[in-house]
Formats: structure tokens, C-alpha cells, sequence
């Protein structure tokens, strides 16, 4: 099991790699693609930062890749950037220098990069939208059976077997609305059940999302009751050592009944590392096995739900306003969460997350379908976040250049020096503050 804990952590960590790198080397090409569009002359184009692991030069420009994947960056000449490079910048200005080109050049050159990400998130919206359709259970499948309420469900007041009518005081139709920003990143959200017949309001506090920081949490929140069979077979675990088939329903463990899966879940976390009985139904026939049970509660299965999925399919044009709307629903809700913060309903430590959160997002299964969709919001809350307007980031350098254009006065290059290293320090200490975050709930 080690081993697999060990490839789990590869794999998060592969797929953060992977996205990151796509994603900043897409933003810096912005930032060169638009300097050499303007005749800026520029020096080195890097995905990572140093130590470098290896280097070419085409041209004027030296392209490499770094050892720390968490970043990227581009030298333009004459360009006071993380670099720091004063001794250049008190020469006399070349006319190939990002300082001696018009202030609506360079303002395109800091925006480049953003522009980059925001395309390239809407382009992978609009192909998940196209490609996927959109699959989702109905409440009325769910409600069929009900919810199963996690220990954070419970904490608000839901039950298992209740039925989610309402969210927010309206019907709605697609059972992922129960967790949807909506709910946690709004105000006085709520949510309607039937219990017994009877109609019960559930209040959701302001500052819940901080509980659901915790991707398990998230997961685990609610679920929905879900009857099932045995669908793909783990090769060497328990189950099929014990000579389960696909198809089969289980119908007890350890003289228990079962009908949902998270009652076999429940039952063998129980059985942990103990043999136990089975009996399951295949065909018209009931079957009585005997089964180990490996010491993380688990059998060695894939479950195979019996609740109905409803699919829609998007023509090309629906796809296009439907990615398009929910690449910027990203940005919206980046607003929406930094709203909570500054109101203190949300404690910042809560609500960021730094390279290892992000990884844990990915999971330790490749899943390219998830990939996409994550790298797409990644994208997104990159363009998001580079364009505040902090010094030494994108949005900082557009709000000194649209002073400049606005007020026809450029700042000085001491001034601006100053600035790059005022934002340095706040990015670097951001920077420390979410590995820190990071380590300090992965640990406790």
C-alpha cells in the first residue's frame, strides 16, 4: 500500500507539473509573442525558474526550461522585471528596449500574457462542452432513494435519507447544485428537505466553505444513496481472489444487508484486515463467498451505480456560449471567494491553496478528463490573480502604464524599481504563506 501512496503522490504531482507548464508557457509566449510583434528584443524565454537544466539559442533569444517547475519568465531588454537588472537599465535606452517603445506597446506586452490564459481557458471550456456534454444525475434520481449526509452534513442538520427539494428556496434539476458555488460562495444559503413526510429548512452559515477546504470534506459532503453492482475488477486484490464477477449485487457482508454502497463502506471499514462472508446475487442465483479484507477497509473493486445519469449534448454554437460562460464563471467566483475574505467570513489560510492543494485536486488517478478541466480553471485563475494590480505582477505593471498614457508622465525608473521590489516581496511571502498553508493541513 505504500507503494500505491507513493505512485498516488507521483501522479498529483505529474499532473500539476503537466498543467502548470502548459499553462505558463502559454503565458509567457504571450508576454514574448507581443514584444517581438513590437520590435522589443528579447533575451531568454524560460517554463520553470533556476537552477536551469538545459538551453538553446534561436536568434536573440535563449529558450530553456528551469528545475523549479512552479513558474516561468521572459527577459525583455531594457525591462525592469524579477531580474533586477538596474546595471542595463542606466545605460541610454536602444530602440529594440521594451522602455523605449510607446506606452500602449508596452501595456499590450504586460497584458499578453493574460490574454493568452483567458483564451486558453475558454478554448478548453468550450471542447470539455463539446466533447463531454454535459452528464449529470437529476435530484429526481437522487430522490428516489435520498442523500447520504457526511459528518459536515450532519454538523448543519441534514440526514441521511432526507430529499433535497429546494436549494436557496428554488427547485432545481442537476444534483451537483448542491455543491455549487451558488451555495457555499453566496450568503444565506439554505437548503429545503423532506424528511418523514415533513418540510425542513436547513440554514448553511456564511463561513462554511472554510470546513470544505479539504478536498475529502468536499467529496464526502454529500452524497447521494446509490444502489450498485460490481463493476471493474482490481487484478491481485481480495475480490477477486474471492471470485466476485462483474454483475454481481451484493446482498450482505458479515450477515448484514446491504443495499447502498456506502453501507458496504461502512461495514467494511469494520472488517479491516478480517476474513468475512458475502453473499451476493448473480443472475437468478445467490452466492456465498468468502472474502479478506485488506487493511484500508476495502475489497479491490470498481462500483457500478443503478442510478440513472442524464446526458446533454451541445452543437458547436451552444458549446461556445456554454464554455465560454463557465470559463468566466471561474473569475467570478475567484471575486466572490476574495469578497468572503475581506468580510472575514473566511479565514485566508482556509481559503488558499498552494502547489500541493492544487495537486491534491488532480488526484492520484489520471484522469484526463479531469486534467482538462482543471488545467482549463487553472488558466483562468491564473489570468485571474496576474491581474491585480500588486507590483511585480501583470495587473501592477498595467495600472503604472495606463497612468503613464492617461497623465502623459512616466514614472521614473527608481520609482519603478522600487515598486518591482515591493511586489517581489509580496508575491514571495504569498508564496511561502500557501506551501506553508499547504504543509500545515496536510500534516494536521
Amino acid at each position: 500500500m505504500e507503494l500505491q501512496k507513493a505512485l498516488e503522490i507521483l501522479i498529483m504531482a505529474g499532473q500539476l507539473i503537466l498543467g502548470l507548464s502548459i499553462l505558463v508557457g502559454l503565458h509567457e509566449w504571450g508576454h514574448m509573442a507581443a514584444a517581438k510583434l513590437f520590435g522589443m528584443r528579447v533575451e531568454k524565454y524560460f517554463i520553470g525558474f533556476p537552477p536551469k537544466i538545459f538551453s538553446f539559442q534561436k536568434g536573440e533569444t535563449e529558450y530553456g526550461i528551469g528545475a523549479i517547475p512552479l513558474g516561468g519568465f521572459v527577459k525583455i531588454s531594457g525591462m525592469i522585471d524579477e531580474s533586477m537588472d538596474t546595471e542595463s537599465m542606466s545605460q541610454e535606452p536602444q530602440p529594440w528596449e521594451f522602455r523605449s517603445k510607446p506606452a500602449w506597446q508596452r501595456l499590450i506586452v504586460m497584458l499578453g500574457g493574460i490574454i493568452v490564459n483567458v483564451i486558453v481557458g475558454i478554448i478548453i471550456f468550450i471542447a470539455i462542452a463539446y466533447h463531454d456534454g454535459k452528464k449529470f444525475l437529476s435530484i429526481d434520481e437522487v430522490n428516489k432513494y435520498g442523500i447520504v449526509a457526511g459528518e459536515l452534513a450532519q454538523e448543519l442538520g441534514l440526514k441521511t435519507g432526507d430529499k433535497v427539494i429546494r436549494v436557496n428556496g428554488k427547485p432545481f434539476t442537476d444534483y451537483n447544485e448542491l455543491v455549487s458555488s451558488e451555495v457555499f460562495l453566496g450568503s444565506n444559503s439554505s437548503y429545503t428537505v423532506s424528511r418523514n413526510g415533513q418540510e425542513i429548512q436547513i440554514e448553511i452559515p456564511n463561513n462554511f466553505i472554510e470546513k470544505l477546504s479539504d478536498p475529502d470534506e468536499k467529496r464526502n459532503f454529500i452524497l447521494p444513496l446509490e444502489p450498485f453492482k460490481i463493476g471493474e475488477l482490481i487484478p491481485g486484490m481480495p475480490a477477486e481472489a474471492a471470485g466476485l464477477e462483474p454483475g454481481d449485487k451484493v446482498v450482505s457482508i458479515n450477515g448484514k444487508p446491504i443495499q447502498f454502497f456506502h453501507e458496504l463502506q461502512a461495514q467494511l471499514e469494520t472488517l479491516a484486515g478480517k476474513a468475512t462472508t458475502m453473499v451476493v446475487q448473480r443472475g437468478a442465483q445467490q452466492k456465498t463467498l468468502k472474502v479478506e479484507v485488506t487493511e484500508d477497509g476495502t475489497l479491490g473493486f470498481y462500483p457500478e451505480t443503478l442510478l440513472h445519469f442524464t446526458t446533454v449534448n451541445y452543437t458547436f454554437g451552444e458549446a461556445v456560449a456554454i464554455g465560454t460562460e463557465n470559463a468566466f464563471g471561474v473569475v467570478y467566483n475567484n471575486i466572490k471567494g476574495f469578497g468572503k475574505i475581506f468580510r472575514g467570513e473566511v479565514s485566508a489560510s482556509k481559503a488558499l491553496s498552494g502547489p500541493i492543494g492544487i495537486a491534491r485536486m488532480f488526484g492520484g488517478v489520471w484522469d484526463w478528463g479531469r486534467f482538462w478541466s482543471l488545467t482549463g480553471l487553472l488558466s483562468m485563475v491564473l489570468a485571474f490573480m496576474n491581474a491585480l494590480p500588486i507590483p511585480a505582477l501583470d495587473g501592477g505593471h498595467a495600472v503604472i502604464l495606463s497612468y503613464e498614457i492617461i497623465s502623459g508622465r512616466k514614472p521614473s525608473d527608481k520609482f519603478l524599481e522600487n515598486a518591482q521590489k515591493v511586489g517581489m516581496v509580496l508575491l514571495l511571502g504569498l508564496m511561502a504563506f500557501a506551501i506553508f498553508n499547504d504543509v500545515w493541513k496536510a500534516v494536521f
